[in-house]
């Protein structure tokens, strides 16, 4: 059991941590442990605390973080063909930076301060996935140092950058949504500074849950991560 604290900077509502980041602490853990076959699903529980200590253990059969007995994230192992059609077709670097004109975060943003996509988080992704059609996003990611280890980006910074594109393919504005389930794989980390297309792609809804796909990549066109999301409606005031 190691613990692990969500600073302020990676927060996504106000007063809990970005979905996306903490999945990715609780998914990094678990994929450590796994094969090629398997790939982490991690379901958060209940919106993550910040500036908190919180356990997190792992073993080849899940990954837990608790905040004294309450889970607020849990990991399972899945079927690597669960990401079989999470793939999005990549699309060229300056389209993908033509749609960042678009992303309407820019003009209302249920969680500005969101360490991924937030226009008022300046020490986040700052990530801006705009629409291309087709119910799909795309935008352009440049990884600061701060984020990398030996000059590859960190793992959970991936997990986190795979997050937002996807929820941007939703009525955000109509439909405010929070991460409820993010299943993904990192085949490769790139380099800090080198620019990379993400890109988010809507499946479906069912009642409160959205479900949306993104893929991640480097500079030469190499997948680089793919996930899936279940996303659920909320009221932001009740987070904010």
């Amino acid at each position: 059991m190691t613990f692990v604290r969500v600073e302020r900077r990676f927060q996504g509502p106000e007063r809990s941590g970005n979905g996306g980041y903490v999945a990715g602490l609780v998914g990094s853990a678990l994929a450590g442990k796994l094969d090629g076959s398997h790939v982490p699903t991690v379901t958060l529980r209940r919106p993550p605390p910040l500036q908190k200590d919180l356990a997190l253990a792992a073993a080849p059969d899940g990954a837990r973080l608790t905040d004294g007995d309450a889970v607020v994230a849990d990991a399972v192992p899945v079927g690597s063909d669960e990401l079989v059609d999470a793939t999005i077709d990549l699309v060229p670097p300056e389209e993908a930076r033509a749609a960042e004109a678009s992303y309407r975060g820019l003009r209302d943003h249920p969680f500005p301060g969101c360490f991924v996509c937030g226009p008022a988080n300046r020490e986040g992704l700052q990530l801006k996935p705009g629409p291309i059609g087709d119910g799909r996003t795309a935008c352009t990611w440049k990884p600061s140092g701060d984020l990398a280890t030996g000059g590859l980006v960190d793992e959970v910074f991936l997990w986190a950058a795979l997050d937002c594109p996807g929820g941007w393919t939703i009525d955000l504005e109509g439909r405010p949504s929070v991460l409820g389930r993010l299943t993904a794989c990192i085949d490769a980390r790139p380099q800090a500074g080198e620019e990379c297309v993400a890109l988010g792609r809507y499946l479906g809804e069912d009642g409160r849950k959205t479900f949306t796909a993104s893929t991640l990549y480097d500079a030469d066109g190499r997948v680089l991560a793919r996930a899936k999301h279940t996303w659920i409606t909320v009221d932001p005031a009740a987070f904010n």
